[in-house]
């Protein structure tokens, strides 16, 4: 697997990452002996930069991965958590804190599930409306003194935020969604990231799943899985959708690839500042995912693409209004 740094303090991770969140919580049925040899599996391929949080369960998702991990060479692992929620007695979310004293709460708790003594990558999931982004930086730079945090990262920030939190400590990378249904990272996050040279770890780089062309109708959804509350995956807006998809399967058929291939291929053609980091449950998922890193299609294909979606408009927001209201869009 090819390499990319994010940032510029030395954090070499695989150009594809893997999204564990899936593994754990949000999109139905999970199994955890599947889980776990996708994750062996791509250690054995070279994909290294795991994606987690707290929060994925919550604590579920970096137990798996602690297991997985048991017995591995720790250096082997690229791993990337996330902070900044407070939960009650029955693992409930009960409100933002990225307040120092709570950050040093939640490092002990990701080291001890991970069982590791150290986080390659630590981010911020969520801005803490009520703690200046300096204090919190500055707490993190504490962690890094401590030898317990590698590096930094925030999560849907908006440009002001960044550059605050930069001033304190460089960030390595910021996390946001990006694909080819979600783009408006392009207007004023990924400029200020190119210049400040900071990476961009693109989440739900297939659009949820919804680019890889298993989803005919909401109905395909389990009952439990969250994306039921997704607006874009919702009935109108799922109808609309699915004329990006077919622009995407077309290409993919003519170029025998697969709608998931077309859709990590062109967003790793975005620059190499970007990791995508593509969830998974199935190993050929992961295989089929990985050949997307050194896929090539002809110019015409992507100039075609590129074309289509200037004129294509996603139907939805990428989140239900309470939760569209948490990302940070300071300026």
């Amino acid at each position: 697997m090819q390499k990319r740094k994010l940032g510029q303090e030395g954090l070499e991770v695989s150009a594809l990452g893997l999204g564990c969140m899936g593994m754990s919580y949000a999109y139905g049925h999970t199994d955890d002996a599947e889980s776990i040899k996708v994750l062996h599996r791509a250690l054995e391929l070279g994909v290294n930069f795991w994606d987690t949080a707290e929060m994925y369960g919550p604590f579920k998702n970096e137990e798996l991965l602690g297991r997985a991990l048991k017995g591995k060479p720790r250096e082997r692992v690229i791993i990337a958590t996330k902070f900044a929620w407070k939960f009650g007695p029955k693992g409930e979310q009960i409100g933002l804190d990225s307040s120092p004293s709570h950050i040093k709460e939640s490092i002990e708790g990701s080291l001890k599930r991970l069982g590791t003594d150290y986080i390659d990558l630590y981010y911020q999931h969520r801005l803490d409306p009520h703690t200046p982004i300096e204090d919190t930086v500055g707490a993190l730079v504490d962690l890094i003194k401590q030898g317990k945090v590698r590096h930094l990262g925030l999560s849907e920030v908006g440009p002001g935020t960044i550059r605050r939190a930069h001033k304190v400590h460089p960030l390595s990378a910021v996390q946001t969604e990006y694909s080819l249904w979600e783009r408006s990272v392009k207007v004023k996050v990924l400029p200020v990231l190119r210049e400040l040279g900071i990476g961009l770890a693109a989440y739900s780089p297939m659009g949820r799943g919804f680019l890889a062309g298993k989803f005919k109708s909401p109905g395909d959804l389990e009952e439990s899985d969250w994306r039921h509350k997704n607006p874009r995956f919702q009935s109108e807006n799922f109808k609309h959708n699915l004329k990006l998809l077919e622009i995407v399967k077309e290409i993919a058929f003519t170029n025998n690839a697969t709608p998931a291939q077309v859709a990590l291929a062109w967003l790793l053609r975005q620059g190499k500042d970007i990791v995508p980091i593509p969830g998974t449950t199935q190993v050929r998922h992961l295989e089929e995912n990985i050949q997307a890193a050194k896929m090539g299609l002809p110019e015409a294909a992507w100039s075609g693409l590129d074309k289509a979606l200037s004129s294509f408009q996603t139907a939805g927001d990428r989140y239900p209004e309470a939760a569209m209201k948490m990302i940070d869009r300071t300026e």
